[in-house]
């Protein structure tokens, strides 16, 4: 028989109660979250997410699954009193914007300091990974980083998800692992913006105070909504309450309009491209130099030395 099984914190969100309402009328009706999900049209995956409150079920589908689990009306009633316009916020808040993303129609990016991880080449995304909390353990590295470029499959495909990134010019100035590295960091880019549904812009620094002072990301879904993803030091904040994407819509036109048409911007980045190549050529001289003159410095150590006579032989 199934049970209520609220959790601990009576201060769980509406949302999740709701999440735990649906799963006890689904195993007290026998389905798994598979069956429901063909039933409803849907994946199992959202089914979780509905179970978890992470994510809005259609109106249309509430009064389905209500008839379909035999809730009288409850399931209904309660989906009507939770305020789905409340910005979404829980442990593993990034997760929940992956799986979004995975879904989107179109994504909507600005971007500041480091580049996007949809924009990210393997190497970038490694020197990223090396001075966060995953520094000295290279399993742990890898293991993000191809988490991160799998992300990026269905946007960097011809025919995949409109991809719009507009890129502070700190996020193609900063230095992350050194000039080779951004050097195919600017390469990917270049590749990347000539993809049919990619378009990449930058917007340079003397236009930043018309710029959004931090980075965003709006996903359009397949339901028509659009949701707002952003970060602060610990936390992602997701939100689709309308005036929120308003907001954050605007303030993306205004940063749209200061940055560098897209020949212009691709430009930069050429510019960018050729100073790390420089940067690199200085680099490697440097270091043949510096093992130049280490090898004369053992040389001369080595003729200044104390002279040691021979031993003579015994019989000599």
């Amino acid at each position: 028989m199934a049970h209520r099984r609220l959790k601990g914190d009576v201060t769980a969100s509406s949302a999740r109660i709701f999440g735990e309402e649906l799963r006890f009328y689904r195993e007290l009706a026998g389905y798994t979250q598979e069956q429901l999900a063909k039933l409803l049209h849907c994946t199992r995956p959202n089914i979780t997410r509905y179970e978890s409150g992470q994510r809005r079920m259609p109106p249309e589908m509430v009064v389905k699954v209500d008839a379909l689990l035999r809730a009288g009306g409850a399931l209904k009633r309660l989906w009507d009193r939770v305020d789905w316009n409340a910005e979404v916020e829980h442990p593993d808040w990034f997760q929940s914007h992956v799986d979004m993303e995975s879904e989107a129609l179109a994504a909507r990016i600005f971007q500041l300091a480091v580049m996007h991880g949809l924009l990210q080449c393997r190497e970038y995304a490694e020197a990223v990974f090396a001075v966060s909390d995953a520094a000295g353990k290279p399993e742990v590295i890898e293991e993000r980083t191809t988490a991160r470029l799998a992300r990026q499959k269905r946007f960097l495909d011809p025919d995949g998800p409109l991809l719009l990134v507009i890129l502070d010019e700190s996020a193609i100035r900063t230095v992350f692992g050194g000039p080779g590295i951004m050097r195919r960091q600017m390469q990917h880019l270049l590749a990347v913006a000539q993809l049919p549904n990619v378009i990449i812009q930058v917007a340079p620094f003397e236009c930043r105070q018309a710029i959004i002072d931090k980075s965003m990301v709006m996903l359009e879904m397949p339901d028509g909504r659009t949701w707002v993803y952003s970060e602060s030091l610990d936390r992602g904040h997701a939100s689709d309450d309308p005036a929120t994407v308003a907001a954050h819509r605007r303030s993306y036109d205004l940063a749209h309009g200061a940055a560098l048409p897209v020949a212009d911007s691709l430009a930069l980045i050429t510019d960018a491209l050729k100073g790390f190549m420089d940067d690199e050529d200085r680099a490697r001289r440097d270091r043949l130099a510096e093992e130049q003159l280490q090898r004369r410095q053992r040389g001369r150590l080595h003729r200044g030395g104390p002279r040691i006579p021979a031993r003579r032989h015994p019989s000599a």
